[in-house]
């Protein structure tokens, strides 16, 4: 019997924290990879509706992305917007769906095997524990500033970083195919001794994560090797290696037939620089995607 699945995706917390350009289809396809019913999806957004009657192109924007997800099966719960001032006269935006999505995993725990949790906020970790005192299992994904309170009462965390194509590279990258020699990927650094080491990552979305080590037949992992030359500036070699930190590189041929070298490596989740406008315009209202 497949287990029933439910996956509750918080897109305020999630954008703002390394998902900005989540693809809600490979989202889906991550979570229901062992054969999984998906029985519950739920996209808790926040909307602005007094913005909406006025620029036209938030609006459409919006209702483009809120048909993108029903056309993946998600369920879309909106979240108004509520705008305030405050001493100073400054505006700010309220849109806070935390409430929502705990009642709605605490209420349907009892209908469903796994929940899956896509969010780092560390106020879940309490009904993380709820859940599991119901029976069911509790697993998170999230990107950068995920609460380690959270990441400890989930049965499982994953990094969306480490899902292929979740979201787009962080650098400009040669190409932008995922897994695949001439192409990309991000992974975890799980050995790294005397300037050289070992990086894991996922080619494509299947198999059981826990079974890590790439030499196992039934394993989803893939490994590729990392010289100490091709970290980033800032980057110690003492820091690795590290299970915290997720990698993205390129992937070259290594110097053996049949094997790979990442190249070109970043640390992913750190701010990249940008334009002052780009940080205006993403710091406008949590609303936007």
């Amino acid at each position: 019997m497949s287990s029933r699945i439910g996956l509750f995706v918080d897109f305020a917390n999630i954008s703002m924290n390394g998902g900005y350009g989540l693809r809600a289809d490979l989202l889906r396809r991550f979570v229901a990879r062992d054969g999984g019913q998906l029985v519950r999806l739920n996209a808790y957004l926040p909307f602005d509706s007094t913005r909406a009657e006025t620029d036209s192109a938030y609006r459409a924007g919006q209702l483009r992305f809120h048909d993108a997800l029903r056309d993946n099966g998600f369920k879309v719960m909106l979240k108004t917007v509520r705008w305030f001032e405050d001493a100073h006269g400054a505006r700010h935006a309220k849109a806070d769906c935390d409430m929502d999505i705990a009642v709605d995993m605490i209420e349907q725990a009892d209908r469903l095997d796994t929940l899956v949790l896509a969010s780092g906020d560390g106020d879940f970790a309490r009904v993380a524990e709820l859940v599991q005192a119901r029976g069911a299992r509790v697993e998170v994904i999230a990107f950068r500033n995920v609460s380690r309170r959270l990441r400890g009462a989930a049965d499982a965390y994953t990094s969306g970083y480490l899902v292929p194509g979740l979201v787009p590279p962080e650098r400009e990258r040669s190409a932008r195919e995922w897994g695949v020699l001439g192409g990309y990927a991000r992974g975890i650094c799980y050995q790294f001794e005397n300037g050289f080491g070992f990086v894991r990552f996922l080619p494509r979305i299947a198999g059981q994560l826990w079974t890590s080590d790439s030499r196992e037949a039934d394993s989803p992992w893939q490994t590729c090797f990392l010289h100490g030359s091709q970290l980033p500036p800032g980057l110690s070699a003492e820091a690795l290696p590290s299970r915290d930190l997720v990698l993205e590189f390129d992937l070259e041929e290594g110097d053996a037939p049949g094997r790979l070298k990442a190249v070109r490596v970043n640390v992913a989740g750190q701010p990249r620089p940008e334009s002052r406008s780009e940080s205006r315009s993403e710091s406008r209202t949590p609303a936007e995607h």
